[in-house]
């Protein structure tokens, strides 16, 4: 099976959050409403310090996916 790139998730656990997956490496998982970060992946120091210059990066893809998502509801 082909996953996307990112998913949309929610919880009924967690009324008011809304999940963001990054299914592609590496993968995480971003909670919209405090921004809270959970990584799915075990990283090495040297895997550490490439992952600062790309997290930055990868949110702000996750964020404009949910954007992007939210607009297509609205139409």
């Amino acid at each position: 099976m082909e996953l996307p790139k990112f998913l949309l998730g929610d919880n009924t656990d967690h009324p008011s959050a809304i999940f963001i997956i990054h299914t592609e490496y590496p993968r995480f998982m971003i909670n919209l409403e405090n921004d809270e970060v959970e990584w799915l992946e075990d990283f090495t120091k040297e895997d550490e310090k490439e992952l600062e210059s790309e997290a930055e990066n990868l949110i702000r893809e996750a964020t404009d996916f949910y954007d992007r998502e939210v607009s297509r509801y609205e139409e």
